[in-house]
Protein backbone atom coordinates (compact mmCIF):
# COMPACT_ATOMS: atom_id res chain seq x y z
CA UNK A 1 0.00 0.00 0.00
CA UNK A 2 3.02 2.29 0.01
CA UNK A 3 3.76 2.43 -3.04
CA UNK A 4 0.38 3.12 -4.20
CA UNK A 5 0.12 6.04 -2.31
CA UNK A 6 3.69 7.03 -3.24
CA UNK A 7 3.00 7.09 -6.67
CA UNK A 8 -0.49 9.16 -5.73
CA UNK A 9 1.61 11.72 -3.85
CA UNK A 10 4.08 11.68 -6.74
CA UNK A 11 0.75 12.83 -8.86
CA UNK A 12 -0.40 15.19 -6.83
CA UNK A 13 2.86 17.47 -6.85
CA UNK A 14 2.96 16.75 -10.76
CA UNK A 15 -0.76 17.46 -11.93
CA UNK A 16 -1.01 20.99 -10.71
CA UNK A 17 2.54 22.15 -12.72
CA UNK A 18 0.51 22.35 -16.01
CA UNK A 19 -1.00 25.76 -15.53
CA UNK A 20 0.27 26.60 -11.80
CA UNK A 21 3.83 27.63 -10.81
CA UNK A 22 5.53 26.10 -7.70
CA UNK A 23 6.49 28.44 -4.75
CA UNK A 24 8.70 26.56 -1.72
CA UNK A 25 7.69 27.23 1.53
CA UNK A 26 10.03 24.34 2.80
CA UNK A 27 7.98 21.67 4.16
CA UNK A 28 5.12 22.91 2.08
CA UNK A 29 4.79 23.38 -1.67
CA UNK A 30 2.41 26.29 -2.39
CA UNK A 31 0.54 25.64 -6.12
CA UNK A 32 -0.30 29.27 -7.49
CA UNK A 33 -1.69 29.51 -10.95
CA UNK A 34 -0.87 30.85 -14.26
CA UNK A 35 -2.88 33.50 -14.89
CA UNK A 36 -6.33 35.20 -13.70
CA UNK A 37 -8.68 32.39 -14.61
CA UNK A 38 -8.68 29.45 -13.73
CA UNK A 39 -8.37 26.65 -10.32
CA UNK A 40 -6.51 28.63 -7.67
CA UNK A 41 -5.11 25.30 -6.44
CA UNK A 42 -3.95 25.28 -2.98
CA UNK A 43 -0.87 23.75 -0.49
CA UNK A 44 0.52 20.70 0.27
CA UNK A 45 3.62 18.52 1.44
CA UNK A 46 6.74 19.05 -0.65
CA UNK A 47 7.54 15.77 -2.35
CA UNK A 48 9.83 13.88 -0.73
CA UNK A 49 9.85 16.00 2.67
CA UNK A 50 10.51 13.79 5.58
CA UNK A 51 10.31 15.79 8.70
CA UNK A 52 7.80 17.51 10.48
CA UNK A 53 5.37 20.62 9.76
CA UNK A 54 5.34 23.64 12.17
CA UNK A 55 2.24 25.95 12.76
CA UNK A 56 4.87 28.89 11.69
CA UNK A 57 5.41 26.93 8.53
CA UNK A 58 1.34 26.76 7.71
CA UNK A 59 1.32 30.66 8.84
CA UNK A 60 3.86 31.50 5.78
CA UNK A 61 2.30 29.72 3.41
CA UNK A 62 -1.39 31.41 4.66
CA UNK A 63 0.25 34.93 4.69
CA UNK A 64 1.44 34.36 1.01
CA UNK A 65 -2.16 33.05 0.01
CA UNK A 66 -3.55 36.31 1.47
CA UNK A 67 -1.37 38.50 -0.16
CA UNK A 68 -2.18 36.91 -3.43
CA UNK A 69 -5.61 37.06 -2.97
CA UNK A 70 -5.94 32.77 -3.03
CA UNK A 71 -8.11 31.04 -1.08
CA UNK A 72 -6.24 29.68 2.49
CA UNK A 73 -6.24 25.62 1.30
CA UNK A 74 -4.07 22.91 1.91
CA UNK A 75 -4.63 19.46 0.39
CA UNK A 76 -2.72 15.98 1.73
CA UNK A 77 -2.84 12.51 2.23
CA UNK A 78 -3.02 11.81 6.13
CA UNK A 79 -1.09 8.67 6.13
CA UNK A 80 2.05 10.42 4.13
CA UNK A 81 1.56 13.25 6.30
CA UNK A 82 0.53 12.24 9.59
CA UNK A 83 1.46 15.25 11.59
CA UNK A 84 0.35 17.98 9.21
CA UNK A 85 -3.57 17.55 10.65
CA UNK A 86 -2.62 19.21 14.24
CA UNK A 87 -0.22 22.42 12.48
CA UNK A 88 -3.00 22.89 9.73
CA UNK A 89 -5.95 22.88 12.94
CA UNK A 90 -3.52 24.44 15.09
CA UNK A 91 -3.49 27.76 12.57
CA UNK A 92 -6.71 27.94 12.66
CA UNK A 93 -8.08 26.51 9.39
CA UNK A 94 -10.95 23.69 9.20
CA UNK A 95 -9.59 20.16 8.04
CA UNK A 96 -12.26 18.03 6.04
CA UNK A 97 -11.94 14.26 5.70
CA UNK A 98 -12.90 12.38 2.64
CA UNK A 99 -12.19 8.55 1.79
CA UNK A 100 -9.53 8.35 -1.08
CA UNK A 101 -10.35 5.40 -3.21
CA UNK A 102 -8.38 3.40 -5.81
CA UNK A 103 -9.73 0.61 -8.66
CA UNK A 104 -8.17 -2.96 -8.68
CA UNK A 105 -8.55 -4.00 -12.53
CA UNK A 106 -11.24 -2.72 -14.63
CA UNK A 107 -14.86 -1.67 -13.40
CA UNK A 108 -17.57 -3.78 -12.55
CA UNK A 109 -20.42 -3.89 -14.62
CA UNK A 110 -23.44 -1.37 -13.71
CA UNK A 111 -26.83 -1.08 -15.34
CA UNK A 112 -26.79 1.05 -18.41
CA UNK A 113 -28.83 4.63 -17.67
CA UNK A 114 -31.90 4.28 -18.82
CA UNK A 115 -33.00 6.78 -21.84
CA UNK A 116 -29.16 8.19 -21.87
CA UNK A 117 -25.83 7.88 -23.84
CA UNK A 118 -22.76 8.18 -22.29
CA UNK A 119 -19.87 8.87 -23.82
CA UNK A 120 -16.50 10.76 -24.08
CA UNK A 121 -16.38 14.79 -25.59
CA UNK A 122 -13.33 16.17 -27.45
CA UNK A 123 -12.28 19.36 -27.65
CA UNK A 124 -14.14 20.36 -30.56
CA UNK A 125 -16.95 18.92 -29.73
CA UNK A 126 -20.41 20.56 -30.12
CA UNK A 127 -21.67 19.85 -26.77
CA UNK A 128 -18.87 20.50 -25.39
CA UNK A 129 -20.05 23.63 -23.26
CA UNK A 130 -23.18 21.66 -22.11
CA UNK A 131 -21.10 18.93 -20.65
CA UNK A 132 -18.78 21.09 -18.99
CA UNK A 133 -21.72 22.80 -17.24
CA UNK A 134 -23.55 20.01 -15.60
CA UNK A 135 -21.01 19.04 -13.10
CA UNK A 136 -20.95 22.48 -11.88
CA UNK A 137 -24.78 22.45 -12.00
CA UNK A 138 -25.00 19.03 -9.85
CA UNK A 139 -23.25 21.58 -7.26
CA UNK A 140 -25.11 24.15 -7.72
CA UNK A 141 -23.24 26.46 -9.33
CA UNK A 142 -23.00 27.97 -12.67
CA UNK A 143 -20.21 27.52 -15.22
CA UNK A 144 -17.81 30.87 -16.00
CA UNK A 145 -17.66 32.08 -19.67
CA UNK A 146 -14.50 30.98 -19.94
CA UNK A 147 -14.60 27.30 -18.36
CA UNK A 148 -15.54 25.33 -21.36
CA UNK A 149 -12.80 27.06 -23.18
CA UNK A 150 -10.18 25.88 -20.49
CA UNK A 151 -11.44 22.69 -20.47
CA UNK A 152 -11.44 22.03 -24.60
CA UNK A 153 -7.61 23.43 -24.25
CA UNK A 154 -6.83 20.63 -21.31
CA UNK A 155 -8.37 17.98 -23.65
CA UNK A 156 -6.67 18.97 -26.54
CA UNK A 157 -3.79 18.92 -24.84
CA UNK A 158 -4.31 15.39 -23.37
CA UNK A 159 -4.51 16.68 -19.78
CA UNK A 160 -7.77 15.53 -19.36
CA UNK A 161 -10.39 13.63 -20.41
CA UNK A 162 -14.32 14.94 -20.03
CA UNK A 163 -17.14 12.38 -19.97
CA UNK A 164 -20.84 13.30 -20.16
CA UNK A 165 -24.67 11.84 -20.00
CA UNK A 166 -26.57 13.35 -22.37
CA UNK A 167 -30.58 12.61 -22.54
CA UNK A 168 -31.45 10.24 -25.44
CA UNK A 169 -34.41 12.61 -26.51
CA UNK A 170 -33.02 16.16 -26.09
CA UNK A 171 -29.60 15.68 -25.90
CA UNK A 172 -28.79 18.11 -23.10
CA UNK A 173 -25.48 17.23 -20.87
CA UNK A 174 -27.18 15.65 -17.55
CA UNK A 175 -24.02 14.59 -15.90
CA UNK A 176 -20.05 14.77 -16.10
CA UNK A 177 -16.86 13.82 -15.23
CA UNK A 178 -13.38 13.86 -16.14
CA UNK A 179 -10.36 12.28 -15.61
CA UNK A 180 -6.40 13.52 -15.50
CA UNK A 181 -3.84 11.05 -16.24
CA UNK A 182 0.02 11.94 -15.68
CA UNK A 183 2.14 9.47 -16.99
CA UNK A 184 0.38 5.91 -15.46
CA UNK A 185 -1.64 7.49 -13.19
CA UNK A 186 -5.15 8.96 -13.22
CA UNK A 187 -7.49 10.91 -10.96
CA UNK A 188 -11.31 10.89 -11.50
CA UNK A 189 -12.88 14.31 -10.92
CA UNK A 190 -15.85 16.24 -10.87
CA UNK A 191 -18.29 13.42 -11.52
CA UNK A 192 -21.65 15.53 -10.63
CA UNK A 193 -25.08 14.90 -12.09
CA UNK A 194 -28.29 17.44 -12.14
CA UNK A 195 -29.93 17.29 -8.99
CA UNK A 196 -33.53 16.83 -11.29
CA UNK A 197 -31.53 13.95 -13.27
CA UNK A 198 -29.86 12.01 -10.59
CA UNK A 199 -30.95 8.46 -9.40
CA UNK A 200 -30.81 6.81 -12.88
CA UNK A 201 -27.21 5.69 -13.07
CA UNK A 202 -25.74 8.62 -14.68
CA UNK A 203 -22.75 9.28 -12.38
CA UNK A 204 -21.85 5.92 -11.95
CA UNK A 205 -21.93 5.51 -15.74
CA UNK A 206 -19.91 8.42 -16.29
CA UNK A 207 -17.35 7.38 -13.86
CA UNK A 208 -16.76 4.15 -15.69
CA UNK A 209 -16.62 5.49 -18.99
CA UNK A 210 -13.53 7.60 -17.73
CA UNK A 211 -11.88 4.65 -15.68
CA UNK A 212 -12.37 2.74 -19.42
CA UNK A 213 -10.64 5.34 -21.24
CA UNK A 214 -7.94 5.88 -18.74
CA UNK A 215 -7.27 1.94 -19.28
CA UNK A 216 -7.32 1.95 -22.25
CA UNK A 217 -4.88 5.09 -22.18
CA UNK A 218 -2.69 2.55 -20.30
CA UNK A 219 -3.13 4.35 -17.00
CA UNK A 220 -2.28 1.57 -14.26
CA UNK A 221 -3.83 3.48 -11.05
CA UNK A 222 -7.05 4.94 -11.23
CA UNK A 223 -8.16 7.07 -7.78
CA UNK A 224 -10.34 9.49 -6.68
CA UNK A 225 -11.49 11.25 -3.40
CA UNK A 226 -15.41 10.78 -2.47
CA UNK A 227 -16.84 13.58 -0.70
CA UNK A 228 -18.59 11.00 2.09
CA UNK A 229 -19.64 8.12 3.10
CA UNK A 230 -22.90 7.41 1.02
CA UNK A 231 -21.02 8.25 -2.05
CA UNK A 232 -18.24 5.94 -0.89
CA UNK A 233 -20.85 3.20 -0.96
CA UNK A 234 -21.66 4.13 -4.47
CA UNK A 235 -17.95 3.88 -5.59
CA UNK A 236 -17.92 1.30 -4.11
CA UNK A 237 -20.64 -0.13 -6.34
CA UNK A 238 -18.27 -0.10 -9.40
CA UNK A 239 -14.98 -2.16 -7.50
CA UNK A 240 -13.36 1.21 -5.75
CA UNK A 241 -11.91 0.42 -2.48
CA UNK A 242 -10.95 2.77 0.14
CA UNK A 243 -6.97 3.18 0.58
CA UNK A 244 -6.39 6.19 3.10
CA UNK A 245 -7.62 9.71 3.69
CA UNK A 246 -7.54 12.14 1.71
CA UNK A 247 -7.50 16.08 4.03
CA UNK A 248 -8.49 19.39 2.80
CA UNK A 249 -7.97 22.33 4.59
CA UNK A 250 -10.04 25.95 4.17
CA UNK A 251 -10.54 28.97 6.18
CA UNK A 252 -13.46 28.80 8.39
CA UNK A 253 -17.05 30.46 6.89
CA UNK A 254 -17.24 33.94 8.27
CA UNK A 255 -19.96 34.58 11.02
CA UNK A 256 -23.10 36.55 10.06
CA UNK A 257 -24.46 38.60 12.34
CA UNK A 258 -27.60 36.68 12.98
CA UNK A 259 -25.44 33.89 13.81
CA UNK A 260 -23.50 36.38 16.70
CA UNK A 261 -26.05 37.24 17.62
CA UNK A 262 -27.43 33.37 18.33
CA UNK A 263 -24.51 32.06 19.81
CA UNK A 264 -25.09 35.21 22.13
CA UNK A 265 -28.35 34.94 22.86
CA UNK A 266 -27.61 31.32 23.95
CA UNK A 267 -24.46 31.85 25.89
CA UNK A 268 -26.55 34.64 27.99
CA UNK A 269 -29.35 31.95 28.26
CA UNK A 270 -26.70 29.12 29.82
CA UNK A 271 -25.35 31.75 31.83
CA UNK A 272 -29.03 32.28 33.12
CA UNK A 273 -29.38 28.47 33.91
CA UNK A 274 -25.87 28.73 35.45
CA UNK A 275 -24.38 25.51 33.00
Amino acid sequence: MTRVLNRIEAYYDAVPRSSARAEDFGPLTFFVREGADGWPFYARPTLGHAGGVSVADVERVRARQRELGLPEAFEWVAETSPGLRAAVAASGLVVHAHPLMVLDGDPLPVPEPVDAVVRTVGAADPRLADAVSAPYAAFGATAGPDDARRVGERIAAGLAVLAAGFDAESGEALAGGQHQPVGDVAEVVGVGTRPGARRRGLGLAVTAALVADARARGVGLVFLTASDASVERLYARLGFRTIATALIAEAPEPETSEALEAAEALEAAERSEGV
